[in-house]
């Protein structure tokens, strides 16, 4: 299939449109074409494909993520993470793009080079995966982000996969899954996980995970096939003195851990 191949636009100082368009060219075929159309008022029937993210967009995908993900999310609001003006997290930064490397995060652009939406997936080893979340913890500096951090693992230790799941050896995991407010419901969320199932296929992974904090994000996965294996109510979720740790607003009551096993 002959595929189009857009120059994108200079939407970030620090954006080098060259190599963009270079690494976009080198890994079409890897990503296959998932060109898709919108109706939006900013963005009306502007179509979208689904690439590779590189090291050479963390700034864009922080700007993208500070912007539609970090403000909006259940836990972030709880504990007040961003209340300050022109606040931002580091600690929080870094544990999201950390799984960029390992080249099976994903996002949707414009033909301009728009980002829309974002998949960061990172692989998760047998045996490894309380080790780094302890690391994690360790090293945060942020009390409110820490917060926030010891639940991840919490829901890591608890929802036990890898018991669940005895014969698999390794998974991909969905970090984080985003998508430009101004279109959403347009099918891009559908599509970026559609997409990483695929590449989780072709990777032999046996499962995809996804922890979600989120009312609405639990809602969207299910309708996408996954299934809950593990629940924490948030008004159970207490610290070591019994007060509750997220007092979040409805309809965000509990966290939970969701699964797709794949035919591999």
């Amino acid at each position: 299939m002959e595929l189009e191949i857009y120059p994108p636009i200079l939407n970030n100082e620090n954006f080098n449109s060259s190599a963009f368009h270079t690494e976009y060219f080198n890994n079409t075929k890897m990503v296959g074409d998932y060109r898709k159309f919108i109706m939006d008022d900013k963005l009306k029937s502007t179509p979208y494909t689904i690439i590779p993210i590189t090291n050479d967009v963390k700034d864009r995908v922080v700007n993208f993520l500070r912007k539609f993900f970090f403000r909006d999310e259940p836990l972030n609001m709880a504990v007040g993470l961003l209340d300050e003006p022109n606040a931002n997290c580091t600690e929080l930064e870094e544990y999201c793009l950390a799984c960029i490397p390992n080249g099976m995060s994903i996002m949707a652009v414009s033909p301009s080079g728009y980002i829309l939406g974002m998949c960061l997936n990172e692989i998760k080893i047998r045996d490894q995966k309380e080790n780094n979340d302890s690391k994690i913890n360790d090293e945060c500096a942020n009390p409110k982000c820490k917060k926030i951090l010891q639940l991840l693992a919490t829901m890591n230790k608890c929802s036990d996969v890898f018991g669940h799941f005895p014969t698999a050896e390794k998974l991909l995991e969905i970090v984080i899954l985003s998508v430009d407010e101004s279109c959403r419901g347009q099918g891009i969320c559908k599509t970026l996980v559609e997409k990483t199932k695929e590449m989780a296929i072709q990777k032999n992974f046996p499962l995809i995970k996804v922890d979600c904090t989120s009312h609405f994000s639990a809602k969207a996965v299910s309708r996408l096939g996954f299934h809950c294996i593990y629940t924490i109510s948030y008004m159970d979720y207490v610290d070591s003195e019994g007060n509750r740790v997220f007092k979040t607003k409805s309809p965000h009551s509990s966290a939970k851990t969701f699964v797709l096993p794949l035919n591999v």
